[in-house]
């Protein structure tokens, strides 16, 4: 008995050592009771908010209620909590256009976009036009939990939904350099698009209208060949 309940303690050891993080939900978001709030449905989304080139996805949200206020019977706009997880079917590009998403509404009036770290969580606070927002970007997802008619995002909720999709946004969000792009074949926004030396899509990230006409321009200046009579 006393190797057995030894080795009985040696494998209970491993297994809590083995730990970590819970693996995403198969759709996406997290079907259960996270703490007092009270999971109360699931949908799947048609529009997806960050899109990538190149990158199919897929949506899912789904609503919480404060058990509190469930319980008064009274429910109001706070006390309601959606979160949104967006899915690709690859890695690439999805941090950088998370990052050009978030910047577009800091410029955007009536948005307040500051980085932040949410209950272990670091994303973008987003607080404007009676929303408030918590978000970030993960390995092939994106997340945002919030609402309408909040001044605040629970961090309970945030922090349950980041141990599931661990950030992958980095210091200097909304000011330093832009993560790296998707790789994608000719730059044409298709993977299977071949690439057309005719009719090339430019890079909008790099591209620079003022050189492009002074090619053009001296393009036309140049001799081109005489006709044969």
């Amino acid at each position: 008995m006393p190797r057995l309940a030894l080795a009985l303690a040696v494998v209970l050891a491993g297994v809590s050592s083995c730990g970590g993080n819970p693996p995403p939900p198969t759709r996406g978001v997290v079907e259960g009771d996270l703490g007092g709030w009270k999971f109360r449905r699931f949908q799947p989304v048609l529009d997806v908010e960050v899109w990538v080139d190149g990158n199919r996805a897929e949506a899912y949200t789904a609503t919480y209620v404060d058990e509190r206020a469930e319980k008064r019977g009274r429910l109001s706009d706070r006390d309601l909590v959606s979160v949104f997880v967006t899915r690709y079917e690859r890695e690439d590009g999805v941090a950088r256009e998370t990052v050009k998403f978030v910047r577009r509404l800091a410029q955007e009036a009536g948005y307040t976009v500051d980085e932040a770290s949410v209950g272990g969580v670091r994303a973008v606070t987003i607080l404007g036009h009676g929303e408030a927002w918590v978000m970030w970007s993960a390995k092939r997802h994106v997340v945002k939990v919030g609402g309408r008619g909040r001044e605040d995002v629970p961090e309970a909720v945030v922090e349950r939904y980041g141990e599931r999709y661990p950030s992958t946004m980095v210091t200097g969000v909304l000011e330093g350099p832009l993560p790296p792009g998707a790789v994608v074949e000719g730059k044409a926004g298709k993977a299977d698009a071949p690439y057309d030396p005719d009719n090339p899509t430019p890079d909008w990230d790099t591209y620079d209208p003022k050189k492009t006409q002074e090619k053009a321009q001296e393009k036309a200046k140049a001799p081109g060949k005489k006709k044969k009579p």
